[in-house]
């Protein structure tokens, strides 16, 4: 099994470039998705580089890559989400669920419904767009969902949960309904009613950049830069710091992580 490289994004200053490279130069203030951000100097594709707005800060530009790449090419790119429809983001609490219900409004979703399990987190979900927030330890959430939308169910739906919310996916989808399937924090495998998938007539997405060619992964930066640029600018998408901790410290922030109950990204600086 391949090994996973820890540090998926990064922002900084380029102290050099390859031969090839003609859109970045020394000095320039970037932000950049890859692998092996824990270290004094991180590698990054040029094409899944970012420069940083005028006035952005490294630390706040570190929280946005991952989460604008996912979450664009979730709702945008993979579940076509027009405006006027509506969304369900499973794991809302996160760094990438509140993205999503960013982008999801900046796509002009009628409903954006997030998930927590967290009533503190619950809490806070319509500070980034929200406008409902349910815990799926209630077993009435598809339920609830449903009688949000009136009854026909949410349009589009990112899951990044997976296995305990499968089936009630399914329930609170709307018939044509598009599921994408960006994580699977809840486990790999689980219970799915095929006769309701065929019955809605769900689109089922699954998506990873495990598979994805660095051809791919450019694009999906591109479509992030030409759609969302100005947005990023204006600063009309933000994620909250959850906590700080140094290069040192690392052991304490990945802890933390796996607590689950961070609210937000974890931010190492170096």
């Amino acid at each position: 099994m391949k090994a996973i490289v820890a540090g998926p994004e990064w922002a900084g200053e380029v102290v050099a470039v390859g031969a090839a490279v003609n859109d970045f130069h020394p000095g320039d203030r970037v932000m950049c998705s890859g692998a092996g951000a824990y270290a004094q100097y991180a590698v990054s594709d040029h094409g899944r580089t970012l420069l940083l707005p005028a006035g952005m800060s490294f630390e706040v530009a570190a929280t946005l890559p991952v989460a604008l790449q996912t979450m664009h090419d979730a709702l945008v790119t993979q579940a076509h989400l027009q405006p006027g429809e509506t969304v369900l983001i499973q794991g809302a609490s996160s760094g990438v669920g509140l993205m999503g219900l960013q982008i999801a409004r900046w796509r002009k979703a009628s409903i954006v419904i997030g998930t927590s399990r967290s009533p503190e987190h619950r809490a806070r979900l319509s500070e980034f767009g929200a406008t409902l927030a349910v815990d799926t330890k209630d077993p009435t959430w598809p339920e609830q969902v449903r009688q949000a939308t009136g009854g026909r169910g949410v349009d589009v739906i990112i899951d990044q949960v997976s296995a305990p919310v499968a089936n009630g996916n399914l329930q609170a989808a709307a018939v044509l309904g598009r599921i994408v399937n960006v994580g699977r924090l809840g486990g790999n495998r689980g219970e799915f009613d095929f006769d309701l998938h065929a019955t809605k007539r769900i689109s089922y997405i699954g998506v990873t950049n495990r598979t994805r060619s660095i051809e791919e992964q450019r694009a999906i930066t591109e479509r992030v830069r030409a759609d969302l640029w100005e947005a990023i600018a204006s600063r009309q998408f933000s994620l909250p710091i959850d906590s700080r901790y140094t290069l040192d410290e690392a052991p304490e922030a990945l802890a933390r992580m796996r607590k689950d109950e961070h609210f937000g990204k974890i931010v190492l600086t170096i």
